[in-house]
């Protein structure tokens, strides 16, 4: 996943201070990595093959797409379906229960942080009205 932390760092201290208090904190570490929530849920809404989530984010580079899908994939997020017939070989990927799951709370974190934020930004753009989850 991310980079490996140093062992006697405050940081890493810290960090395995909160994880011990409450499981949440570590929750919150895995899912908060860049583009990971937005990759699932575009996953979700059948954006499902490498080319076309590259496309849906242009300035994201291919090593980090292939990154976040690995992560989404070893953590149960998604599964991985090769297209047959295809030259070169192709994968679609989809969402499992558990990323569909994990998809209806971060929406439901997305609709709290609309009614509560504090600015006039317009930090997410997530279409969130015919969602499939």
């Amino acid at each position: 996943m991310a980079t490996p932390r140093k062992e006697q760092s405050t940081n890493t201290e810290n960090l395995e201070t909160l994880a011990q208090a409450c499981d949440v904190n570590e929750v919150l570490l895995q899912i908060a990595l860049r583009w990971k929530m937005q990759i699932l849920y575009c996953i979700a809404e059948d954006v499902s093959q490498f080319s076309t989530l590259k496309k849906m984010f242009p300035t994201l580079s291919d090593q980090v797409l292939s990154k976040r899908l690995k992560e989404l994939k070893e953590e149960s997020l998604v599964v991985t379906e090769n297209i047959e017939n295809t030259i070169p070989p192709q994968i679609r990927y989809s969402p499992t229960e558990k990323g569909k799951e994990l998809l209806k709370i971060i929406l439901d974190l997305h609709h709290w942080g609309l009614k509560w934020k504090m600015t006039e930004n317009d930090y997410c753009q997530l279409n969130v009205v015919n969602t499939k989850i």
